[in-house]
Order: structure tokens, then sequence, then C-alpha cells
């Protein structure tokens, strides 16, 4: 039996830079390239009498593209998902910082 571990480190391994940036697209002359933030995380275990199980999985929130007109680059945002992202983001750290600077005021 192959090791789990080792087949999904060799199958991960360009895992990263591929689900973060996307296929180039050509539109009407204009290049475009999605960009994404992106986490997945694998695990797996096995008993001593040779029962196990793996498992593994993923997100990704696409944040913007890149947008190539002739010899212009330029960064295009996607607002909807930064702020789907940054919302929450920004709610829990903000109350974690106030508990954190609470604890310290005791």
């Amino acid at each position: 039996m192959p090791n789990i571990a080792l087949e999904l480190g060799k199958q991960s391994a360009n895992f990263g830079v591929k689900s973060a940036y996307g296929e180039q697209q050509d539109v009407d002359g204009i290049r475009v390239i999605p960009v994404a933030l992106t986490w997945s995380g694998f695990g797996g275990g096995s008993d001593e009498s040779g029962n196990g199980g793996g498992g593994g999985g993923g997100w990704a929130v696409p944040v913007g593209a890149y947008i190539r007109r002739g010899d212009d680059l330029r960064f295009e945002p996607n607002i909807v998902s930064l702020l789907a992202v940054a919302i929450p983001f920004v709610f829990f750290a903000g109350r974690a910082l106030s508990r954190v600077i609470r604890a310290l005021k005791k």
C-alpha cells in the first residue's frame, strides 16, 4: 500500500500557485488572470490493525484579477469578496484586541 502522505505531497507541490492564480483568459484583446486567496489541508491516520482513513478540504475566495491592456498591467480587486472577507475579520480581530486590552488592564 503506497504511503498516502507522500502521494499527497507530490500532488500538492504546485497546488498553491495553480489555485491562487487562474488560467489566463483573452477577452476582446484584454488579458485577464484571476487571483484568489486559497487554503487547503489534508490529514489521515491508522491504528495497529491497519484500519485507516484520510481526508482533505479547502476554500478559495476570489480577490480580483490582473488586467492587461497592451503594455498596461494592473490589479483590479473584487470589492464584494474583499468586503465579505474583511468585515468578519475586522469584527473578530477588534473583539479579540479589546479582550486582550481588557485583560492587560487588570
